[in-house]
């Protein structure tokens, strides 16, 4: 479809798996991850979405432009375990036709 776009996950055991994400349903990377069942179910996600938790950290491995980081998501990176330069929340990345050719590394399950 053209609504899908192709991202790279690599996920806790170190397997990437390339992936089409689609742009057209309004979900972010862990509910990708989620739907793809990427991560054990209730290890991924655990705030549902809320920037609460840190449980969606991934590092961001490519040079894709992201929406700025905003004061919610930034609160709870500086409160996380195994936080890199380039962490960002999941939750907090919206899959849209920017997103293409995304990738990520998932952060250790804290």
């Amino acid at each position: 479809m053209e609504q899908d776009i192709n991202i790279k996950i690599t996920d806790r055991d170190g397997v990437q798996h390339s992936i089409e994400a689609p742009t057209d349903m309004a979900m972010n990377l862990m509910e990708v991850v989620r739907s793809y069942e990427l991560a054990p179910e209730g290890t991924i996600g655990i705030c549902g979405g809320m920037a609460m938790c840190a449980s969606c950290q991934c590092y961001v491995i490519s040079d894709t432009t992201l929406p700025e980081m905003q004061d919610d998501e930034e609160a709870m990176l500086s409160e996380a375990f195994n936080v890199q330069d380039n962490s960002r929340l999941g939750c907090q990345i919206q899959i849209t036709p920017e997103m293409e050719g995304l990738e990520v590394i998932l952060a250790p399950e804290e």
